[in-house]
């Protein structure tokens, strides 16, 4: 039988018998089988239509014609390894430089966002001679050993913290040690990777690098307080170490406001790397480190050649091309600013209506929707935010949850996502929280009833 006429449950027969059940499906208990996507949507064997509100992997929409035309141009005429000279490669070096500080001046072309991190490390270890790291809690920075070592969110469920991590608190200002209340969260947030430093230094370590998301993704669509970056680059700088900024999940304009979501942080501040990923291929495997001349010399200083098979081969960089080029004539970025803009009213009037919704946070197209079960403890409703993905699944809408509690309604869709798009969806939330009450209520009457 030909694959593409396979249903949908010999398809998920297939997968269980030969793929292992840590790759996990979304929706396990009724998977969808998703077999064409376009712009902001992605469409089943049935040829149902699904809005797609998670999936920032498609930057500029599920197969943009655009970006299929550079690779399969580019794919026609040579692909190879880029230690053969041409043009690709120092064409596309060039067009994220104009992005950046030009600091950020040397890249390294890699096939994801965890072998990129896992350059970022190597590269901060050998400048700075230092071995230690200093992450945020709840952090994830990709699934290499060396990046499982450093992520939170997933080595409490493995081997535990090494002793070369060392963890400060996530700055989150609506369940973190300071809240929107304190009159300097940012200071004090900074202050306590302070502490961090200073108790790292006291046992006779020294630090190499602190590792940041940009906008902390897996730990509940988090956005840190402004000044941040800053008074946290002083004291790591201070301790001889390197701050390395994780744009995978957040860059390429996805902040709206800024290209890059470390600018969010202030004109004036410049990490001594830059990691991206995800979005810089629109589904096609690029990643890129960006680096300071200074970084990249000690580098080379070792005399071992970094290579990498397929990193900055001619189509990738075709590809990553064909991205800039739509997210710049689109205006994507602009776009992104807009309809987030949009979409944060919409959801904080719903956070007005329904008291589930504790609180709703984001910038441009990277927006949380925190769900509680009370105001004052700001308990996760973790079963509640299933229970909502699951119903706007009903209705052809793709969310996920996120965070420690698992109870963030995470929105990070392609970047063409509409306002109509944006209407749809809180019209389809506003329904089904409506409708959770109103059971919530008839069922409080019951046990009322003598």
């Amino acid at each position: 039988m030909a694959a593409d006429r396979r249903g949908k449950a010999e398809t998920l027969a297939l997968r269980r018998r030969l793929i292992s059940n840590s790759c996990r499906l979304f929706f396990p208990e009724d998977p969808i089988k998703i077999v064409r996507g376009q712009g902001q949507y992605l469409y089943d064997e049935q040829g149902a239509e699904y809005l797609d509100c998670i999936n920032n992997v498609a930057h500029v929409g599920h197969c943009h014609p655009l970006v299929v035309q550079a690779a399969h141009r580019q794919n026609q005429v040579l692909n190879t390894n880029s230690r053969f000279l041409h043009d690709n490669i120092v064409d596309y070096a060039q067009r994220l430089a104009e992005t950046l500080p030009e600091k950020l001046c040397v890249f390294y072309f890699l096939n994801s966002g965890s072998e990129a991190n896992d350059l970022a490390l190597r590269l901060a270890r050998q400048y700075t001679g230092h071995w230690d790291v200093v992450v945020l809690d709840h952090a994830y920075h990709g699934h290499l050993s060396s990046l499982i070592d450093i992520s939170p969110y997933k080595f409490r469920d493995l081997d535990g913290q090494k002793e070369w991590v060392h963890v400060a608190p996530l700055p989150d200002t609506y369940r973190g040690l300071y809240r929107e209340d304190h009159p300097n969260p940012a200071g004090a947030y900074a202050s306590e990777v302070k502490r961090v430093v200073n108790s790292v230094q006291e046992k006779g370590r020294k630090i190499a690098a602190f590792f940041v998301e940009s906008l902390p993704s897996v730990a509940g669509q988090i956005i840190l307080p402004a000044g941040y970056f800053p008074e946290v680059a002083e004291h790591i700088h201070g301790a001889g170490g390197l701050f390395i900024a994780d744009e995978i999940q957040v860059g390429f304009g996805r902040a709206g406001k800024h290209f890059w979501a470390f600018q969010l942080q202030g004109e004036d501040f410049v990490p001594d790397i830059v990691t991206m990923g995800k979005s810089i291929g629109n589904g096609h495997p690029v990643a890129c480190v960006a680096t300071t001349q200074a970084v990249a010399r000690a580098f080379e200083a070792t005399g071992v050649e970094y290579f990498n098979t397929f990193g900055g081969s001619p189509v990738s960089c075709a590809v990553g091309l064909a991205v800039l080029d739509v997210l710049e004539t689109e205006q994507l970025q602009a776009h992104a600013a807009s309809v987030g803009s949009v979409l944060m009213g919409l959801l904080g009037q719903q956070k007005a209506k329904h008291p589930i919704i504790g609180d709703v946070r984001g910038i441009g197209l990277f927006i949380g929707v925190d769900l509680i079960k009370d105001t004052a403890t700001r308990t996760p409703a973790t079963e509640e935010a299933n229970y909502v993905v699951s119903r706007l699944k009903e209705n052809y809408i793709l969310l996920s949850t996120d965070g420690p509690g698992r109870n963030v309604l995470k929105f990070k869709p392609p970047m063409c996502f509409s306002v109509d798009n944006a209407r749809h969806v809180v019209a389809k939330m506003d329904t089904i929280l409506t409708d959770m009450e109103e059971k919530v209520r008839s069922c409080e009457t019951l046990r009322l009833r003598p």
